[in-house]
């Protein structure tokens, strides 16, 4: 078996994102083990257009289908199959030479192009949380079918992924997932009131997209991952307990039954995961910077206020709920950021529009497909009237 054979084949969904862009950046460090298969973005075609030119992937792709032409003229002199449209990134995962499918795309538009990869028996490196979020029942039988492994790339949940390694058969007794408390985490409810977009934008230990973002200033972020862990790790809501870590150096920690606790430990830096999920089951060197002790010389912890904080609180009744709940929520909450970064709704209020549109949606037991689809729809009307209503 000649070298070129031997690398991974990626795709990236998503790559124009803050998880793609630095994905990129782990393939380009190891030439050796990885190439670029398939590259998809939903609008921002100068920047695919650029990572093409420079990794020269096999295809690209572009779900904003207006945006065709361009990509297609820019790439013409290159060997590049171009294609457009959301079904074109559901039918490119299935390429027979992928071996690995990074789901780095933002929110609902990730669930089903991640089932067309599991369906095609891809290793999924799991970076979009919405899928689990939103159909973690779903996504859990259809990998078991088809045999398909699911590596998070999140950092939470890497690092309780790799806190599991090696303890195969050993009870979990909980999953401690940390939080930095985003920017807001010292405000006061009054202060929560007034505060703005720009203001919610400066997270103060992770460069991310915008949306995740303001999810983390929320601690939306912290809930679906809460959920994300249930479908992931097979434990009970009781067992997901969130502690709020503010230096993030501390990126989760798994307690056993026997109270020993392991907790994976680094600099903020979200290559680490991606590189994790991409080497899994080995480690591969990286020149990322190194946690220095004597510069890091205090980690606190402090429980999460469900008050200031409710989206936390509704994530949790979401996972209790099960069903369609938290498909639910995930909808109204991709709306009520949306209006939040125009400024058509506040900062608390993102919270009450979450909990209407949970009392107002049908409740479904045990959904389908369909019914998922079903119900992101609703939910996302209903939470767009409450807001215009308000």
């Amino acid at each position: 078996m000649s070298q070129q054979d031997k690398k991974k084949q990626i795709a990236i969904l998503g790559s124009t994102g803050s998880i793609g862009t630095q994905a990129l950046q782990v393939i380009e460090e190891h030439p050796e083990l990885y190439e670029v298969y398939a590259l998809t973005a939903n609008n921002q075609v100068d920047l695919l257009i650029s990572q093409a030119r420079k990794f020269q992937p096999e295809a690209v792709v572009i779900a904003n289908e207006d945006k065709y032409q361009q990509l297609k003229d820019a790439l013409q002199d290159l060997p590049i199959k171009v294609y457009a449209g959301q079904e074109a990134i559901c039918q490119i995962v299935e390429s027979e030479p992928i071996n690995i499918v990074l789901t780095a795309m933002v929110g609902y538009a990730g669930l089903k192009p991640t089932m067309s990869a599991i369906r095609a028996r891809k290793v999924i490196a799991l970076a979009n949380k919405e899928t689990l979020v939103v159909a973690g029942d779903l996504i859990n039988k259809l990998a078991q079918q088809y045999r398909t492994p699911i590596i998070p790339v999140d950092s939470e949940h890497s690092a309780v992924f790799q806190c599991l390694a090696g303890e195969v058969g050993n009870t979990i007794e909980k999953v401690i997932l940390t939080a930095s408390g985003g920017p807001f985490r010292t405000f006061t409810y009054e202060q929560l009131q007034t505060v703005t977009p720009q203001q919610a934008l400066k997270h103060p230990n992770w460069d991310m997209g915008a949306k995740i973002t303001i999810d983390s200033a929320s601690m939306m972020n912290k809930g679906f991952e809460v959920i994300e862990a249930k479908w992931l790790f097979g434990v009970q809501p009781s067992q997901i307990e969130v502690v709020v870590h503010p230096q993030s150096i501390i990126h989760s920690m798994v307690q056993f039954e026997d109270s020993s606790i392991k907790a994976q430990m680094g600099l903020p830096d979200m290559r680490l995961p991606i590189q994790y999920a991409f080497s899994y089951p080995d480690r591969v060197h990286a020149s990322f910077q190194r946690l220095d002790f004597s510069a890091c010389t205090s980690l606190t912890f402090e429980q999460p206020d469900i008050k200031r904080f409710r989206n936390l609180a509704l994530a949790y009744e979401a996972m209790h709920r099960g069903g369609n709940a938290a498909c639910i929520i995930n909808a109204a909450n991709e709306v009520v950021v949306d209006a939040f970064l125009k400024e058509q709704v506040s900062f608390l209020a993102m919270s009450d529009v979450i909990e209407k549109t949970m009392e107002t949606v049908s409740f479904v037991a045990t959904p389908t497909y369909d019914d998922y689809v079903a119900t992101d729809a609703e939910a996302r009307r209903i939470a767009a009237q409450l807001i215009s209503n308000q």
